[in-house]
């Protein structure tokens, strides 16, 4: 109960002056309409800051979720992962083999939708004149429910997707065997050092190494051979790799 301008001065009238009397207005408004309080300096209505704060922090919401979803569809890629298939579900009408992450690629989409929802509450508090302008009206009638509605459906699909992800063990561990030789390479580097062996220098010659070895994956489809290089490399047999 502010007034017109956010000065309580017409409730002041009709309560002599006691502003005491305006505060338990307000504290008694603010219980019917659910509130547990209300804010102690405010003007015709509460400062459209705070609705940028909810956007932000729902915005991060989005962010996780389409984080989460952008993985799934790598690992989809890689055929390591599905997310949950209906036996009907056509993934292309092209390619009746494929099977698209449709779900993840959805709550991508609306992720990326709420994600720009910040940008326009942030021009809304800027633009207010003094106490408030009346532009703020209907831009929030569209951004604040549609924020929500687009949350409710993305924490719907994170619940749909997660619910029956299917996972491939053994494809992903095909994967590793096949990236193991670069990730062992530290491993083959430290012996070294420990031997007396410089740091950088070993650093180099695993840096060749693996491109040599990534060449032949990349070009030729052949195994990748890192450890079978570095075995025969003469630098390396102090520590003697079996």
């Amino acid at each position: 109960a502010q007034g017109t301008t956010g000065t309580q001065a017409s409730f002041l009238e009709i309560f002599n002056n006691d502003s005491s009397k305006c505060d338990a207005l307000n504290a008694i408004l603010s219980k019917k309409a659910g509130f547990s309080s209300c804010y102690d300096v405010s003007t015709q209505t509460y400062s459209r800051k705070i609705d940028l704060i909810i956007a932000n922090a729902i915005a991060g919401l989005g962010a996780t979720a389409q984080k989460i979803c952008d993985d799934i569809r790598h690992l989809a890629a890689w055929e390591e992962m599905d997310e949950p298939s209906e036996s009907k579900q056509i993934g292309s009408s092209a390619m009746p083999c494929q099977r698209n992450p449709m779900r993840s690629e959805r709550i991508c989409s609306l992720s990326r939708e709420l994600m720009s929802k910040p940008a326009s509450f942030a021009n809304t508090l800027s633009d207010q004149w003094m106490e408030r302008t009346l532009d703020d009206s209907a831009i929030r009638r569209m951004d604040i429910p549609e924020m929500f509605l687009l949350a409710d459906a993305i924490l719907l699909g994170l619940d749909n997707v997660t619910d029956g992800l299917v996972v491939y063990p053994k494809k992903i561990a095909a994967r590793v065997q096949e990236k193991l030789p670069f990730m062992i390479t530290e491993s083959i580097m430290m012996p070294m050092v420990a031997k007396g062996a410089n740091r950088q220098d070993a650093h180099e010659k695993i840096r060749l190494l693996s491109n040599e070895a990534s060449r032949e994956v990349k070009m030729e489809g052949k195994p990748n051979d890192l450890v079978t290089r570095t075995r025969a490399t003469e630098f390396f047999k102090p520590i003697g790799m079996s």
